[in-house]
């Protein structure tokens, strides 16, 4: 097995399965500096050196983000789920009844097939500014995962464990499709696994703390949900872009359409705040079922944040439990007046980072510019202007404070002015 930590300064650690389980932690591990990218993003050239390195008898290989704390045991939980699947496989000489027996098979019998990818999800700990639970309410339709019985098609490039196998035979192309042009590696995975039938499951125990940066700003948390919705302009097959284009839309109308009930809420409150000075405005409000209506959105509003802090709670429960003699999260960080700010600020801004990232074409990420072409990578820049990525750089047990830096504002109207010179601005 390869375990590779994502950091930036490539880390690929090597262990031999038997090691794993015969001598626990007494692993062999080794140093493998990938060097810089020119056909796809970092991130992919890191992990693709990384497989190329490892042990030829290799069995399973693990991505991880370096800034997850993982709970003890969890290689060797996720290894066992991987072996609980043993691949399928069939002699049938009727292409056409081959093809139907795998799609009743996928459909109504998936626990029989092989695992293909093997991801987890983070919980994210807010550091205490916006920026911050931003980034935590946008991660939270991940655990949707949980409540489907481990199978999704969420897949979080920050836990991905998958056949080692997979790789040395570029099965469905995967190596090709990420090494030409590749950007998003979980995107274009969950791509190929869509296409292909495949499995990607997640056990109960891959569920990560994951504290967020204490000086996050929110220009950083900007150009944090760039990079989000710049994954949507990159795909590898006609049915991949339609998904993406699909995607696009539906966050689209769904963001927006969240957000437009508030604006029509504060009209009404300030109508009926207005009425009493003016007859018109009076006669208006009384015949309107105006304040009904804020009525039910309250209580649908107080519905949306109990769901989210008891999904929180389990979720804390959880890792604590995973965790018994780590740090122990608790509910009483959060902040849920700032929770619902920013589930409005961050359904607001995904449709404009959208329409931003698919009329620019071209994302700065950790000093790194990225420019596409046809949904593949044609062009890299390398920046002085950032030396570490947007969530990283931590000072995780620093004093939770609103750090200093641009107003969204102030950074929305940069971005603007220059929206033609995407190269002349520092991200």
């Amino acid at each position: 097995m390869i375990l590779f930590y994502h950091l930036s300064i490539p880390l690929f650690i090597d262990f031999d399965l038997l090691e794993l389980y015969d001598f626990q932690d007494k692993l062999d591990a080794k140093v493998v500096v990938a060097g810089f990218s020119t056909t796809c993003s970092q991130k992919i050239h890191n992990q693709l050196i990384g497989v190329e390195k490892m042990h030829k008898d290799s069995k399973y290989v693990l991505f991880l983000d370096d800034d997850v704390r993982l709970h003890p045991g969890t290689v060797g939980a996720l290894t066992k789920e991987m072996e609980k699947n043993p691949e399928v496989c069939l002699l049938w000489h009727s292409p056409l009844s081959c093809f139907i027996l795998l799609t009743f098979l996928t459909r109504h019998f998936s626990c029989i097939l092989q695992i293909f990818i093997q991801t987890g999800y983070p919980l994210d700990l807010p550091s205490g500014s916006l920026g911050s639970y931003c980034i935590y309410e946008y991660h939270m339709p991940c655990s949707i995962g949980f409540a489907t019985g481990g199978r999704t098609f969420f897949l979080w490039g920050g836990c991905m464990m998958m056949h080692a196998d997979d790789f040395r035979q570029d099965l469905y192309g995967l190596v090709t499709a990420l090494k030409n042009g590749g950007y998003s590696d979980d995107m274009t995975l969950a791509a190929i696994a869509g296409q292909h039938k495949r499995l990607i499951t997640s056990p109960p125990v891959a569920v990560f703390p994951h504290p967020l940066a204490s000086d996050l700003s929110f220009s950083r948390y900007w150009n944090y949900l760039r990079k989000q919705t710049f994954v949507l302009e990159s795909y590898v097959s006609k049915v991949n872009w339609i998904m993406n284009r699909a995607l696009f839309g539906v966050h689209f109308y769904l963001s927006w359409g969240f957000v437009c009930p508030y604006v029509m809420a504060l009209v009404h409150i300030a109508t009926t705040l207005r009425a009493p000075y003016s007859a018109i405005v009076k006669e208006a409000a009384g015949s309107s079922c105006g304040l009904k209506l804020v009525s039910f959105l309250l209580i649908c509003t107080l519905t949306e944040l109990v769901s989210m802090w008891n999904l929180t709670r389990v979720e804390i429960q959880l890792c604590n439990m995973l965790s018994p003699e780590g740090p122990q999260d608790s509910l009483r960080s959060y902040n849920w007046g700032l929770v619902f700010v920013a589930v409005l600020v961050d359904n607001f801004l995904y449709p404009i980072s959208a329409i931003r990232s698919h009329f620019s074409q071209s994302i700065n990420w950790s000093g790194i510019r990225y420019y596409l072409r046809d949904g593949k990578i044609s062009k890299i820049e390398r920046e002085n202007s950032s030396k570490y990525t947007d969530l990283g750089g931590k000072h995780l047990y620093g004093k939770k404070t609103y750090p200093a830096g641009k107003s969204l504002l102030g950074y929305l109207s940069i971005s603007l002015a220059q929206w033609h010179q995407p190269k002349k601005y520092d991200v």
